[in-house]
């Protein structure tokens, strides 16, 4: 499997990544348009890419000075378990506009030992983080 990464908005094939995400637990029905504004107004996003087919997409949402949300990373179920989301978090975090942040956090249902691989650990104090959904 020979992969490269792309970073950019412009170089993500957002009718693969709209469909992957809309079927996703954690943005089920998503509109195309929310994906590529999300995608805009992100600091970082990065596609994994087999020649010219993504098979993998992730994003950054960060002020570039102290804090950083990973989040979207999906990977093609064609090429789960290959190091795909290691490979594009991986390079997220080496990125040089992301350096000296006091923090990054995920969420994830089930990738945990994916992450851990990278350095994430679980919150240490989780009755401080709050969350406001908006009805």
């Amino acid at each position: 499997m020979a992969l490269s990464i792309r970073i950019g908005v412009s170089a993500m094939d957002f009718e693969s990544v709209h469909g992957w995400l809309s079927a996703t637990y954690w943005s089920p029905g998503i509109s195309r348009e929310t994906v590529e504004r999300a995608a805009s107004g992100s600091s970082m996003v990065i596609g994994a890419f087999e020649d010219d087919r993504q098979v993998g997409y992730c994003r950054v949402v960060s002020d570039r000075a102290t804090f950083a949300w990973v989040c979207d990373v999906f990977v093609a179920e064609t090429h789960r378990g290959q190091g795909v989301a290691r490979m594009m978090v991986g390079k997220a975090l080496a990125d040089p506009e992301h350096q000296g942040l006091r923090r990054w956090l995920l969420a994830t249902k089930d990738a945990h030992g994916v992450y851990a691989e990278l350095g994430f650990l679980s919150l240490t104090n989780p009755e401080r983080w709050m969350i406001y959904r908006p009805t």
